[in-house]
């Protein structure tokens, strides 16, 4: 039996599900044993994103060599309705390492019901930050300097779990490809679709560098 392999980051839920890449691949490594594995594609984006590139290829590929998609966790698929959606659609035979018995139907059911939670969330969200408007109390921070250098550390910290999420793809893509200068790693990083801290795809040596100093490499 042969298999692609599909992993997912998510860009702005970095730690909710505790599985980072590493993880997935063992995950993976795991369930497929012995059975050949064909190729791995690597995803990092926002969960709220619907076009993937990444999956599209492994798609492919998977139907060209008759293989198995197969994901580690069901979280990777189970938290938007277009990616079960697509799968489901793909006429691809998929599998996810952590519950290998979940069928069409469970996953349908997994991700339309994550996509409710989701909703009822923002919904209560926005009712609460209404009610606090109306009882006249100020919804900024009442000591502008300090809601500033408070900005700054939410920024730093934002950087570093970016950081911490995207430096194994880039000690990997050094690793595998021999890459050796800013130039050739933002090429790579380019290549394989990986958004830039700033959710671009076009990554410049100045990005890698500042990457590069927060990972400690």
């Amino acid at each position: 039996m042969k298999f692609v392999a599909y992993y997912r980051v998510s860009t702005d839920r970095q730690g909710q599900s505790g599985l980072g890449l590493d993880a997935q691949r063992e995950a993976v490594a795991r369930h497929i044993g012995q059975a050949e594995l064909v190729a791995e594609f690597t995803e990092v984006e926002s969960g709220r994103k619907n076009d993937r590139e990444q999956l599209a290829h492994a798609l492919s590929l998977a139907k060209r060599t008759k293989a198995t998609l197969v994901i580690a966790k069901l979280d990777r698929l189970a938290r938007n309705v277009h990616f079960i959606s697509g799968l489901l659609e793909s006429s691809v035979p998929f599998v996810c390492a952590d519950m290998p018995e979940a069928d069409r139907t469970f996953l349908q059911m997994m991700a339309v019901f994550a996509e409710w939670e989701a909703r009822k969330i923002s919904e209560r969200t926005k009712a609460a930050l209404a009610q606090v408007k109306a009882q006249g109390r100020q919804l900024g921070s009442p000591t502008p300097e300090i809601g500033s250098a408070a900005g700054i550390a939410k920024i730093q910290a934002k950087a570093d779990r970016y950081a911490e999420r995207v430096g194994p793809l880039v000690q990997d893509i050094i690793r595998k490809s021999g890459a050796s200068t800013l130039r050739d790693i933002a090429a790579a990083l380019t290549a394989r679709g990986i958004e830039t801290p700033r959710g671009n795809i076009n990554w410049n040596p100045g990005q890698v560098s500042n990457l590069l100093k927060r990972i400690g490499n």
